[in-house]
C-alpha cells in the first residue's frame, strides 16, 4: 500500500463522514418539527456504511485497497411522539400533534463522533502528505 493509497482511504472516510454529518443535521433541524398526522412526521435518516475494495492488478506487485463508502440513506422505524395539544394550529380532529421521534441528546453524540472522524482523517491525510515529502528530500 502506498502513501497515495492512504490518502485515497481517509478521503473516502472524509466522504462517509460528511454525508453522517449532512443527515445528522437534518435530523436536528427537524427534531421540532411538528405535523398533523403520523404519515407526514419526518423520520429520522441514517447513513448505511459498506466496505469497499479496490483490487489492484497482481502484476505490479500491489495489494488490494479498502475504504468506505455510504450504501444508502436509511429512516428511522420509531413511531412518531403523539401529544394532546387542542390548541394547536396543526392539531388534528382530535387534537393531537405528532412530533419526531428524535432525541437531540442521541444526535448530538453522533455528530461528535463524526465529527472526531472526521478531523482523524484529516489528520491521516496530513501525515501522509507529510511522509511523502520527506520522502523527496532523502536524496538531497
Amino acid at each position: 500500500m502506498s502513501l497515495f493509497d492512504a490518502i485515497s482511504v481517509a478521503a473516502t472516510s472524509l466522504d462517509a463522514q460528511s454525508t453522517r454529518l449532512n443527515t445528522i443535521s437534518s435530523n436536528l433541524a427537524n427534531a421540532n418539527a411538528v405535523s398533523s398526522s403520523a404519515e407526514e412526521t419526518y423520520r429520522a435518516q441514517y447513513p448505511v456504511f459498506e466496505t469497499m475494495l479496490n483490487e489492484l492488478s497482481s502484476a505490479n506487485g500491489m495489494d488490494a485497497v479498502a475504504g468506505v463508502r455510504v450504501s444508502g440513506i436509511t429512516q428511522s422505524d420509531l413511531p412518531a411522539v403523539k401529544e394532546y395539544v387542542p390548541t394547536h394550529p396543526m392539531a388534528d380532529d382530535e387534537g393531537f400533534i405528532y412530533r419526531p421521534a428524535i432525541n437531540s441528546v442521541e444526535e448530538m453524540a453522533n455528530m461528535m463522533e463524526a465529527s472526531r472522524s472526521y478531523q482523524d482523517s484529516i489528520e491521516a491525510m496530513n501525515t501522509a502528505k507529510q511522509l511523502i515529502l520527506r520522502t523527496l528530500t532523502l536524496g538531497r
